[in-house]
This record gives structure tokens, C-alpha cells and sequence, in this order.
């Protein structure tokens, strides 16, 4: 990535309703004042409970929800500075691996030739060389992933937000990609936010994981990862590791029964 290294992620207090089916209903509450931020180069993974408005965020950090109240911002500007991986790849069907890779970059204007030669120049390092005129259905779901990350990249942008990337892979495909996302990162150092309900995940991949809160969402605890990089897959193992993912285990689940006991009451 190209662009500065010298502008960080704030994300200051948002809220966010939404209107209810039915008449006379009134608006559900889902951010309350949702508060965080990511350096430059840093690996955040938010976790929280089922409905809790982690997508919501990242529709405002991407640009395509407005808050009620609050702001998100990149240094100086504000929301739609980044790149949105979203769970499912997206790619279409009828177009080349390499012509889906190019679809962020004509969507900004870049020429279409210009966008192929730097869309090309990442296919070695995301595993995808020899593919490049091969249609989706010829790749396996890890690669499917690394070409829609490949896609997200290459625009170039500060911030890339990751929404559950590898949420509908198999456990050992899955594993094999966190494993390949945490190398690449560390030869790039994209600032990363992702979204996880896989709270080992966030904890091998990040240097810090944000929970936050049963709805309306806050932030209500963070914890920062001090384990060293590169982390091997038998760290996870380690007494360190596993306090960590205890303790998130721990807040996510009060969170959860929270939630639950809200919807019991009707809220």
C-alpha cells in the first residue's frame, strides 16, 4: 500500500436506530456510543454479540450508512476512505480472476490496462499466479478469498475492513488462511479492522481486539495482544493465549446472555 502512514482511525461516539416493522413501534437503538480507534499498521479485530451492529459500523467506515450522531474519520477525512471485504467473495462468474481483481480500481476511473498491471503484479504474492484468466468456479474457496482480499488491496486505500473473510470456509481451509492473511500482513502492514465471530481468530491475527457491547453496542471491553510475531499455530496453545481467549470468551459471553435476557424482556 501507497498511500500515508501517518493518519490513524477514530471512530468517536456513534449512534444508530433503526425503524421497526408495524405501526407505532419506535426506532430500535443499535450503536450507543461506539468509540475506538486504529493506528497506522495495526491489526484490530471487533467480536461482539449476534446483532450487536459490527456491520453497522463498518457501513459507516465504508461509507454506505450514515450515524445518528458521532463521526468516523482516516486523519482528516471522513468515512469512505478504505476498502470492504465482505464475507462472501463477490466475484462474478462470466469474469476472469484477474478482470474481477481490476473491478475496485475502473470503479475508481483507473484505466483498465493500468488497473490489470498492478492488479497482476500481487497474483504471486496472494498464490494466484497461473490463474489469472480463470473464471471463479476454477478456484478453490481459499483462493476465491485471497482474490476477493487481492481485490480489496489493490485499491490502495488506508483502512481495509474485513467482514468475516474466512466465515464460510471449512475449519483446516479456514486455519490455513489466517495463518497466510497474518505473513502477508506483516510484509505490507495494512491498518486492518475485521470483523470475527471466531474469537481464536482475533486473537492469533490482531494486535488488539475490541468487544463490544449487547445493543445499543459500546465498547465494552478491549484487550491488547502483546504476543510476539510471527505467531505459530502452536502458540495458540500457550498459557498467554489462552488467558487472552479466556478472557474475551469471558465479556462475549455475559454480553451474549445480556442480549438474550433483552429480548426475553421484549426490548
Amino acid at each position: 500500500m501507497t498511500g500515508t502512514h501517518d493518519n490513524r482511525l477514530v471512530v468517536d461516539a456513534l449512534t444508530k436506530s433503526f425503524p421497526q416493522p408495524g405501526r407505532n413501534r419506535p426506532d430500535l437503538p443499535v450503536l450507543g456510543g461506539v468509540s475506538f480507534t486504529a493506528e497506522p499498521g495495526e491489526f484490530v479485530s471487533v467480536i461482539g454479540p449476534s446483532g450487536c451492529g459490527k456491520s453497522t459500523v463498518f457501513a459507516m467506515l465504508a461509507g454506505l450508512d450514515h450515524p445518528d450522531s458521532g463521526s468516523v474519520r482516516v486523519g482528516a477525512d471522513t468515512a469512505g476512505h478504505c476498502a470492504y471485504m465482505p464475507q462472501k467473495d463477490l466475484l462474478f462468474p462470466w469474469r476472469t480472476v484477474l478482470d474481477n481483481t481490476v473491478l475496485g480500481l475502473q470503479v475508481q476511473g483507473v484505466p483498465k490496462a493500468q488497473a490489470r498491471e498492478r492488479a497482476r503484479a500481487l497474483f504471486p504474492v496472494f498464490g494466484l499466479s497461473g490463474f489469472e484468466d480463470a473464471r471463479p468456479a476454477e478456484l478453490s474457496g481459499g483462493m476465491r478469498q485471497r482474490a476477493a482480499l487481492l481485490r480489496t488491496v489493490v485499491q490502495d486505500r488506508e483502512l481495509l475492513l474485513l467482514d468475516e473473510p474466512f466465515g464460510a470456509l471449512d475449519a483446516l481451509t479456514r486455519t490455513e488462511m489466517q495463518t497466510w492473511l497474518q505473513e502477508v500482513w506483516q510484509r505490507y502492514r495494512w491498518m486492518v479492522l475485521m470483523i470475527t465471530h471466531d474469537i481464536r481468530e482475533a486473537v492469533y491475527l490482531s494486535d488488539r481486539v475490541v468487544v463490544l457491547s449487547a445493543r445499543p453496542a459500546t465498547v465494552r471491553h478491549e484487550v491488547r495482544v502483546d504476543l510476539p510475531r510471527p505467531r505459530e499455530l502452536s502458540m495458540m496453545t500457550s498459557p498467554e493465549f489462552v488467558a487472552l481467549e479466556a478472557e474475551l470468551v469471558s465479556v462475549l459471553h455475559e454480553e451474549a446472555r445480556r442480549a438474550l435476557d433483552e429480548q426475553r424482556r421484549g426490548r
